[in-house]
C-alpha cells in the first residue's frame, strides 16, 4: 500500500465575522472583553489522508470551503485548530493569476514562480522549453501579464505547475476558463501526471470529470465533510442533494387511473432488474417508461414536446411519508433537469408492504443538444431536507435526442416546466 503523503487532522477555519468596521475596534478596546462578532466556520473537525498516486475530487457547493481547504493545505491559509501532514513538494494552480506579478512578462514570471518553488535559474532553464510549448501563447510570452486575457494567464499558470515536476499537484478549477483544445490538453497532462505516480487533487463542479479521473472524491457541506469514498458513489450521492434542492413550478391536474386518454399498460415498460441501483431496502423499482402524449413509447426523439415517465415499483416495507423523483443526466453525469412528488404534492400517503405502485411523472421535456441522456429515478422517505433512499437505480432509462433545431441548447440545469406526478392504481 502507497505511503500517505497529505493527513489532515481535525482542522477548523474560523473568522470573526462583525456587523461593521467600529465593532472590531469596540471589541479591541473593551475593558470587560465584550465580543461584538459572531464566529463563522469555513471548514469545522475535517480529517481524510491521501495516498501517494492517489486522484482525489473535491466537490460540493459554493461556499462550502473547498478553496479554503487547499489554501490550508498549500500553506496560504493558517488554520484555527488541527494540524496538515504533507510530504513531498506541492504545485498549486488556486487561483487566476495568482502568484503573478502582472507588471512582470510572462517570462520574467516564469523565474519568479519558479524561484518560489525553490528552483534555481539553471533549472528553471532546462524546464523552460516545456513550460513555453505548454502554454502556447506565443509572442505575448514577453509582454506584461497584465496584457494577457484570463485564458492566457491560465495556460501560463497551469504549464509552470505542471513542468515543475511537484509530488502533488493541486488544482482549484481554474480550468473553467480555458477554451475546450486547452482543457483537453490539461487532462491529457494530468492523466500522465496519474500514470506517473503523482498525487493530484482538484476542484469541480463537473461531475463528469470528478467521476472519470478521480479515485477518491470528498464532499464538502456547509463546512464539514459530508460525504467521502468511492467517486461514483459520492458524485451519485451529491447529485441526488443538489437535485432535491431545486426550485420547481407545478400545475396540479385532478388525480384520476388514466393518462391522455389511455389507459396503463405496464407490459411495455423496460425491466430494471440488471440494472445497477442501491438503497436501504424498502421499495424496490421494477420497470420504467418513457411516452410521448399519443401513448407512444419514446427512445429517439427531438425533445421539446410533453412526455410522461412511468415508474412501477413493489413495496417492501411501510414507508412513510414517500417521495417518489427523477433527474436526467447527460453522458458526462451532469444533471439536467430533476423532479420528486414531495415537490409538487408534499407528502403522500404512506406505501403499505406488498402495494404494486405505479405512478407518472408529465412534463414538458426540454429541448436539448444531440446525444444521449439517461434517467435515474428513485424512491426515498421522508421529506426534501431530511430523507432516506430506498431504491435510487442510476441508469434506468436511456433516450438519444435526434435536433435539427439550431437554437437547441444544453444548460447545466432545466427547471421542469409544468410538471404533474400521479398515482395511477
Amino acid at each position: 500500500m502507497e505511503k500517505v503523503v497529505i493527513k489532515v487532522d481535525g482542522i477548523s477555519k474560523v473568522y470573526r465575522l462583525y456587523n461593521n468596521p467600529v465593532d472590531r475596534l469596540k471589541e479591541a478596546l473593551n475593558p470587560f472583553k465584550k465580543l461584538y462578532h459572531k464566529n463563522f466556520y469555513a471548514l469545522k473537525n475535517i480529517n481524510f489522508e491521501i495516498r501517494k498516486g492517489e486522484t482525489i475530487g473535491i466537490i460540493g457547493a459554493n461556499g462550502s470551503g473547498k478553496s479554503t481547504l487547499l489554501k490550508i493545505l498549500t500553506g496560504v491559509l493558517t488554520p484555527s485548530a488541527g494540524k496538515t501532514h504533507v510530504i513531498g513538494k506541492i504545485s498549486s494552480l488556486l487561483e487566476l493569476g495568482a502568484g503573478f506579478n502582472l507588471e512582470l512578462s510572462g517570462l520574467e514570471n516564469i523565474y519568479f514562480n519558479g524561484s518560489i518553488l525553490g528552483y534555481t535559474k539553471i533549472e528553471i532553464d532546462q524546464k523552460l522549453s516545456d513550460i513555453l510549448e505548454f502554454a502556447d501563447i506565443g509572442e505575448f510570452i514577453s509582454q506584461p501579464v497584465k496584457m494577457y486575457s484570463s485564458g492566457m494567464q491560465m495556460r501560463l499558470a497551469f504549464a509552470i505547475a505542471i513542468n515543475v515536476d511537484p509530488d502533488i499537484l493541486i488544482v482549484d478549477e481554474a480550468l473553467a476558463v480555458g477554451d475546450m483544445r486547452f482543457q483537453q490538453k490539461c487532462f491529457r497532462k494530468l492523466k500522465e501526471f496519474k500514470d506517473g505516480g503523482k498525487t493530484i487533487i482538484f476542484v469541480s463542479h463537473d461531475m463528469g470529470v470528478v467521476n472519470n479521473y478521480c479515485d477518491r472524491a470528498i464532499w464538502l457541506k456547509d463546512g464539514v465533510v459530508c460525504e467521502q469514498g468511492n467517486a461514483e458513489i459520492v458524485t451519485r450521492k451529491y447529485i441526488s442533494y443538489m437535485t432535491y434542492g431545486m426550485e420547481s413550478k407545478v400545475n396540479k391536474l385532478e388525480n384520476n387511473s388514466e393518462s391522455n386518454g389511455k389507459g396503463f399498460d405496464d407490459s411495455e415498460l423496460e425491466s430494471l432488474e440488471t440494472i445497477s441501483s442501491f438503497g436501504e431496502g424498502g421499495a424496490l423499482i421494477k420497470k420504467v417508461g418513457l411516452y410521448s402524449l399519443d401513448g407512444g413509447q419514446i427512445k429517439l426523439f427531438k425533445g421539446g414536446e410533453r412526455v410522461s415517465l412511468y415508474v412501477q415499483f413493489e413495496v417492501l416495507q411501510d414507508i412513510n411519508n414517500p417521495i417518489v423523483g427523477f433527474i436526467l443526466k447527460d453522458k458526462y453525469e451532469n444533471q439536467i433537469l430533476g423532479f420528486n412528488s414531495y415537490v409538487s404534492e408534499g407528502k403522500l400517503k404512506t406505501f403499505q408492504k406488498g402495494d404494486l405502485v405505479n405512478c407518472v411523472f408529465e412534463f414538458d421535456f426540454p429541448l436539448l443538444k444531440n446525444g444521449n441522456y439517461v434517467f435515474a429515478v428513485a424512491v426515498a422517505e421522508g421529506t426534501q431536507d431530511s430523507h432516506i433512499q430506498h431504491h435510487w437505480v442510476h441508469d434506468a432509462y436511456f433516450v438519444q435526442i435526434m435536433n435539427n433545431e439550431q437554437n437547441a441548447k444544453l444548460s447545466h440545469f432545466f427547471i421542469v416546466q409544468n410538471q404533474v406526478f400521479r398515482i395511477i392504481n
